[in-house]
């Protein structure tokens, strides 16, 4: 199962606690592909979506269609969490690039990292 940079996968994240995202839903693979690809990292990282409106930059819109998604879904970016491989049910397609770049701001607005310069 290949699970590159931006690939939409069907997870079921349970068991969870508290206010973690559950159930069988939608993520956004967010994992460097290096390390998603080599079979000795049984982990991904992965971003949960939902179809519940999200306001601000945390919580980018994917339109219907983006990544194979059948509905508008919103990136809940403040919920990132690695998961074991197993855990994923379905693979769709990848992201368009505007879609990932939101993802990316969102994480970069939440984790407090610098943003992107635009250079490769």
């Amino acid at each position: 199962m290949r699970l590159d940079l931006g690939t939409v996968v069907l997870v079921d994240l349970d068991p969870t606690l508290g206010h973690e995202q559950k159930s069988v839903r939608p993520c956004v693979v967010v994992s460097d592909p290096l390390v998603s690809a080599d079979q000795r990292y049984p982990l991904v990282a992965v971003v949960p979506l939902t179809g519940t409106p999200g306001r601000g930059a945390l919580y980018p819109m994917l339109p219907a269609g983006s990544g194979g998604l059948r509905k508008d879904s919103w990136a809940l970016t403040d919920q990132v969490r690695s998961i074991d491989k197993r855990r994923v049910v379905a693979v769709y397609r990848t992201l368009g690039p505007a879609s990932m770049e939101a993802v990316d701001e969102g994480l970069r607005l939440f984790l407090g990292l610098a943003p992107s310069t635009g250079e490769g």
